[in-house]
Formats: C-alpha cells, structure tokens, sequence
C-alpha cells in the first residue's frame, strides 16, 4: 500500500515516479490560506508588538509567540511543502534534503503552536483560578522560559523525522523527493515514537486545553455567583464581572478554535489506527479518503490563520489598533505628499 506521512505529504512506492495529490480545488484552497494566512499572522505579530490591545505583558508574549508559530506553519507547511510540491516540484523543494528538512521543520512549528496554545490557556487558568499563584506564575520571566522551553523541545523532539526518509531515486547524482524507509514501518522503537509522537500533538494537548476551559469557566461561573449573593439586589454595573466575562472570551476563542478544527485530523488518525487501511498516497483526487486526508490537513493549516479573526472579534482594542496599521502607510504617504 502506497503511505505518506501524517501531513499528507505523498510517499509513493519506489517504481512510481514522486508526483503529489493536487486536487484542483485543494491546490486553489492551499493557494487561498498560504494568501490569508502569511499577511494575517504577520498583521498580529505587528500588532500585538505595539502593545497598544489593552492586554498584560504576559498574555502578549504567548500570543506574539503563537502568531509567530502559526506564521512559520504556513510558510513551511502551507507554502513551502503543499503548494512547493504541487507547482515546484521539479525545483530545488523537491530534492530529498529540501523534503526531509521541510517535514522536520513543519513538525517542529507545528508541536509549537499546539504546545503554546497550550501554555497559554494554561497561564489563563492559573491567573483565572489560583489568584494565589497568580503574582509569581503569571508574569513576563515565566512566559519567556516557557516559551523558549516548548520552542526548545518542540525541535529536539522532531529531529527523528529527518532520519526516516531516503531518497525515491537518484537523477544524475541527485536524490530527489522522499520516501520513508520500511525499518519505520517495522521497527518496534519507531512504531513506539510514532505513537508518542501523535499523543503528544494533538491527543495530551486536546485533553489539557478541554479540561482547562471546563475548570476556568465553572471557577468563573462559580465566582460570579458568589459575588452576586454578596451584592445583594444592587442593580449597578458590577465591573468586575463584566472584566471576568471579557478574560476568557479570547482564551475560550483561541481553544475552542484549536479544539474544533483539529478534531478531523485526530478522527482521520484513529480511523487509520483502527482499519489499518494506512494513510492516502495514491492519485485518485474523488476518493473518499483523499478528501477527508487533505481536508484534516487544510483545518490544521486554517487553524493557523483564524487567530486574527478571533482577536479583532474578541478585543475591541486589537481591533483599533489593526485598523491604525492597516492605514498608517496610506497616511504616512499623504503625508508625504502634502510636505
């Protein structure tokens, strides 16, 4: 059966030539994210580095390090490998050292992101729930260890990746495009890091961030009743309630987002576990499973896009603050035009 790796990046058996699935309408929808998405997450990292969206220093250091992720995931994931391999394949991005590197480095990105969610909703939690930790946990010394820590590991535990492929064939001295070796398929160490691999992204993260969300908005719901027996019949404004409902909007945002749309990659790899069938790699674009692979690819992709929606939804701060970028450089030429 012909394999390809968890990304969907085709693997084809050695007396077929390397050619990728590329649908007609998965090759415009990779066109459209790699479109949306590198200016969308650029347009974050700008500006949530001004500073000027009304959130603590902390929340902005997990939310520039997730753009950043994200960022990355299109270029080398969206870019890089699906619409390289589809439209360039014949260039240098389909040498073996350019698709051993570029899964290695969609990997690595990717575990990032997840894992940063991860922190972050962390962070929340403990800044939400244990106000006693608050002051010690939640400040901008422990979200750049933690950062530099999941960035760190992030790498060290995706190196594997580069050793399992050999070249599909070697043309005038050049190895070009990637098949995994079969000691992956039969060896009992890779088939035990292969399943680490997809409990540590996407199932323990999956499990963390839907455990945290239910603990940090029934501590929420929890604290709001109580604040309102205290108050009594008082009909003003309590601010503080409104402050605590506005807390989690984006942390709630930001993890149901993850949630939802990586559920059919994790439905596609049980799937696969379970009927043994093995992932596509063939060139028939109406099978049914060639549909659902690149489909769970593309929501994992999208997943990397849709932060900048959520916060300009989420934070009317962010949202002015995106309307000053996005217009600063036709008033700096106005400017200039008038001097």
């Amino acid at each position: 059966m012909q394999r390809s790796t968890a990304l969907g990046t085709p693997i084809l058996s050695e007396n077929r030539m390397h050619v990728p699935a590329n649908g007609r309408i998965f090759a415009i929808c990779y066109l459209i994210l790699a479109a949306i998405g590198a200016p969308a997450n650029f347009l974050a990292i700008v500006v949530l580095k001004r500073g000027r969206c009304g959130l603590s220093c902390c929340i902005t250091y997990y939310l520039v390090a997730i753009a950043v992720s994200d960022f990355l995931v299109i270029v080398n994931g969206c870019i890089l490998n699906r619409i390289g391999g589809i439209y360039f394949r014949d260039t240098a991005l389909g040498t073996t050292f350019a698709c051993r590197l570029s899964s290695t480095l969609i990997f690595a990105v990717r575990d990032g992101s997840v894992w940063l969610t991860v922190a972050f909703t962390f962070d929340r939690f403990v800044a939400i729930c244990h106000q006693s930790m608050k002051n010690r946990y939640c400040t901008q010394k422990t979200a750049s260890v933690v950062i530099g820590i999941v960035c760190t590991l992030s790498c060290i535990k995706n190196i594997p990746f580069y050793f399992i492929f050999r070249p599909l064939y070697n043309l005038n001295g050049v190895p070009w495009f990637c098949i995994i070796k079969s000691i992956y398929y039969n060896s009992p160490f890779w088939q035990t890091y292969d399943w680490l691999h997809h409990i540590l992204v996407p199932f323990f993260p999956f499990f963390l961030i839907l455990l945290l969300n239910v603990l940090t908005i029934s501590s929420i719901l929890a604290a709001n009743r109580a604040r309102k027996r205290i108050r009594g019949a008082e009909n003003r404004a309590d601010q503080e309630v409104s402050n605590r409902k506005k807390s989690i909007v984006l942390l709630v945002a930001v993890s149901l987002s993850f949630l939802f749309l990586w559920a059919t990659y994790v439905g596609r790899f049980l799937y696969v576990q379970i009927s043994g069938d093995g992932y596509f790699g063939g060139l028939e674009f109406n099978d049914p499973q060639y549909i659902l692979q690149e489909t769970a690819i593309m929501l994992q992709f999208l997943s990397s896009c849709n932060n900048i929606l959520i916060y300009t939804v989420a934070q009317k701060q962010f949202r002015e603050e995106l309307k000053n970028v996005l217009i600063f450089p036709f008033t700096t030429f106005r400017s200039c035009i008038k001097w």
